[in-house]
């Protein structure tokens, strides 16, 4: 299923300071204005870049250890596996038997209101 995230080019929008247009003509004096916003920006994208790299070692953290405790459990599911004898779903009804073929009822109790 796709999200937001996954579609192209939404993380790459242009605004109005990247394409260079403006809403009033350029005035030759609006040079500090222009670098104001552009040092700005640059502290944002900064900001960004270092929060995305914090974000990207958490998630390499959390997938190892994802990774390790599904190894942990396919280990342990192969023991017990090999030590005890499923037993088979389509043979469960009304009453299954036990690995010593004993039958075994099932426990019956009525409910009243």
């Amino acid at each position: 299923m796709r999200d937001v995230n996954g579609l192209k080019g939404l993380h790459v929008l242009r605004t109005m300071n990247s394409t260079k247009k403006r809403s009033i003509p350029r005035i030759h004096n609006s040079a500090y204005l222009d670098l104001y916003m552009l040092s700005k920006e640059k502290e944002r994208l900064l900001k960004e870049r270092e929060r995305l790299g914090l974000r990207d070692t958490v998630v390499k953290k959390r997938l190892e250890a994802i990774d390790a405790e599904t190894n942990e459990l396919q280990k342990a599911e192969v023991a017990v596996g090999s030590r005890v004898n499923r037993v088979n779903p389509s043979s469960l009804g009304s009453n299954f038997t036990q690995k010593d073929g004993v039958k075994k009822e099932w426990k019956k109790m009525t409910l009243n209101y």
